[in-house]
């Protein structure tokens, strides 16, 4: 896939346990897990988010699996994705990371990655939390399962970040960013996760 988008399919896939889910997930174990356990349910920690937001920047050209199994590596490297230690990065550490073959080398998203932690200081400072912040931009009403690959929310939600000077966060990114953190439910309806995400959504205490 060149998008984290996922493409949302109208037919589901049985998986070898028997159960029904997007059919994206399907033939993949670590695409099945990430798909079960984390896609799509509400997130309101503020390091799961940032690294996130990240991570989807370090996608963009590349398939999400890719970025999915270097993630530990990227924790690793990225100080546990701790925007607080990341801001105090400099030239020294860019350096070290462009030498880490683990990762995806990439300069350009590395020092984003180390701007986007500092305008996540001042995030933090003038709302108290990105939880806070990324919320806020949860569509008003529950959504189903498209073929889109940004929404409105998602375009304003970009729109501010780079007023804010965030970088790699374009209105694909941070749709498929919502995607992923629960703000939206675009599980196949069918799939079994479906309703769990739904029951996890609406448990969820909005920051």
């Amino acid at each position: 896939m060149s998008s984290t988008i996922l493409p949302l399919q109208s037919d589901l896939s049985s998986g070898d346990d028997g159960k029904l889910r997007c059919s994206w997930c399907v033939g993949h174990d670590d695409y099945l897990a990430y798909h079960d356990i984390e896609w799509g349910f509400p997130v309101g920690d503020d390091r799961r988010l940032f690294e996130k937001l990240c991570l989807e920047g370090f996608q963009s050209g590349l398939s999400w699996l890719t970025i999915l199994r270097k993630r530990e590596a990227f924790r690793r490297s990225f100080a546990g994705f701790d925007f607080k230690k990341i801001a105090r990065f400099g030239p020294r550490h860019v350096e070290r990371m462009l030498e880490d073959a683990s990762i995806v080398r990439h300069r350009g998203k590395i020092e984003s990655t180390i701007g986007n932690a500092r305008r996540a200081l001042s995030l933090v400072d003038e709302l108290g939390s990105i939880a806070a912040y990324v919320w806020r931009f949860e569509p008003e009403r529950e959504t189903k399962a498209t073929r889109r690959k940004t929404s409105p929310e998602a375009v304003a939600l970009s729109n501010d970040l780079k007023k804010r000077g965030w970088t790699f966060v374009g209105p694909t990114t941070t749709y498929a960013f919502m995607q992923a953190m629960g703000l939206v439910n675009d599980h196949v309806p069918g799939c079994a996760a479906r309703p769990r995400a739904e029951k996890a959504r609406r448990a969820f205490r909005r920051p």
